[in-house]
């Protein structure tokens, strides 16, 4: 699990709406590729996943204050896919910490 510091609150909701609004573009634009990612708000946490080609999800992000935890499928570590949508969620986060760097709490 990772967790970052965003440095502001945000709401399960609101993560859900950024992410359904970006991820998809930016990764057809970064991939050349129309994979669509599924992203869903499941109450305590949003997830993606495409389940066409993988198992189970790929990424899981919870809230916690300021604090996103990201647990990424232990499956899909080096999968190019999953490396593109990670890069993009860090360009996304840190657009969300604004004048503040995105903080890295824990890596592991």
């Amino acid at each position: 699990m990772k967790i970052i510091d965003i440095h502001s609150a945000i709401t399960i909701k609101q993560l859900h709406t950024i992410l359904c609004q970006k991820l998809n573009p930016l990764f057809k634009r970064q991939r050349q590729q129309d994979i669509v990612f599924i992203i869903e708000d499941k109450g305590a946490f949003v997830e993606i996943s495409q389940p066409d080609i993988y198992d189970g999800f790929l990424f899981r992000i919870q809230i916690k204050g300021t604090q996103l935890q990201i647990t990424r499928s232990e499956h899909y570590v080096d999968d190019v896919n999953s490396l593109t949508i990670e890069s993009i969620l860090n360009s996304l986060f840190d657009d969300l910490s604004g004048d503040l760097e995105v903080a890295m709490v824990q890596e592991g």
